[in-house]
């Protein structure tokens, strides 16, 4: 069969998903359906699950290295103590990368890692997922706009799976650290941050010159919430991930009325809902990816942004876990 590009059908992207647990199950799900790409094949230590999933979503199911030799690129997600030793592989064969995050167990596998892409000229992009949601899309125009002082983010609730394992600033408080990180274009310059020694619940409070960020994560909440705020001097903007909605509240207007011979009172504000184009942030993520792939630009969420985060949270659960050699953290970073 004849696949060399056209001007008006481009070959396809050979695609494949290394680890298909929940998550890449749903990257082979969404590759399936996109028009862009061929999933060539999935891989997984285990071959039963990675034969299920091959079913589902017609493909094969192939060991690592026949993978990356028909691949252009895949998406590692494997646990995150795997992700050095598996992205370096995909790397070193020249083949493309999106790797759920955290991008590393530490910043100087995250580091080698951005080499090795760079040495190979592939793409290393982190699967940082939130930054696709649109409605923080939606914030991310209106920012430049704004003069912010404070933005505060809440990612509550019990997990889907009670028993599941995992600490909260990693595996949760990490998407707000990044959202913050790029809706201000760095890193913080100071944290502190307090929470339960289960690991269960977190909160931060991080420096950004003049603007303050808290971010909070739990899993003992009853109530899921995916929220985000921003205060700026000219308005308030709401961010709901879950109902990828925004509203910015603006021109409050406090007054006092006689109703009756009563004096009341009445507080009321100008409240603007913005367009948001919803869609499935993973879609979006790996639309992205994949036009990256082809058109050879910058992934719009790159290693340094990953290694940025990965910095951020580790220092915040070193506060919160009470590591005294890393407390300098809580003053200045």
């Amino acid at each position: 069969m004849n696949t060399e590009p056209t001007r008006t059908s481009p070959r396809p992207v050979q695609v494949g998903v290394v680890g298909v647990g929940a998550m890449g199950e749903n990257h082979a799900r969404v590759y399936s359906e996109l028009r862009s790409v061929d999933l060539v094949g999935v891989t997984d230590h285990d071959v039963d699950v990675a034969r299920r999933v091959a079913a589902e979503y017609g493909t094969e199911c192939l060991d690592i290295d026949p993978l990356l030799e028909r691949c252009d690129a895949v998406t590692v997600a494997v646990p995150t103590h795997a992700h050095y030793e598996t992205v370096s592989r995909c790397l070193e064969a020249g083949v493309h990368v999106l790797v759920e995050k955290p991008i590393a167990e530490t910043i100087e596998q995250g580091r080698t890692m951005a080499k090795l892409a760079q040495n190979a000229g592939v793409v290393l992009q982190v699967g940082h997922i939130e930054r696709f949601n649109p409605a923080v899309q939606t914030v991310g125009d209106l920012i430049d706009d704004l003069d912010v002082i404070s933005i505060e983010a809440e990612r509550l609730g019990p997990p889907i799976d009670r028993s599941a394992p995992g600490n909260v600033v990693f595996d949760l408080m990490v998407h707000d650290v990044d959202i913050v990180a790029s809706l201000l274009e760095d890193g913080p310059e100071s944290i502190s941050a307090m929470g339960t020694e289960d690991g269960r619940y977190a909160t931060a409070t991080m420096g950004y010159g003049d603007v303050v960020a808290t971010v909070t994560a739990s899993r003992v909440t009853q109530k899921k919430v995916r929220k985000l705020t921003v205060t700026a001097r000219e308005c308030l903007v709401e961010v709901d991930y879950l109902e990828q909605s925004v509203l910015i509240h603006r021109d409050s207007y406090p007054e006092y009325l006689i109703d009756d011979g009563q004096r009341r009172y009445r507080h009321e504000s100008v409240v603007e809902r913005p367009r948001v184009d919803n869609g499935e942030p993973l879609r979006h993520e790996l639309e992205s990816f994949v036009d990256t792939v082809r058109d050879g630009a910058e992934p719009a969420v790159t290693a340094g942004d990953g290694i940025t985060a990965l910095e951020t949270v580790q220092r915040i659960d070193a506060l919160v876990s009470n590591d005294e050699p890393r407390r300098e953290h809580e003053v200045e970073i």
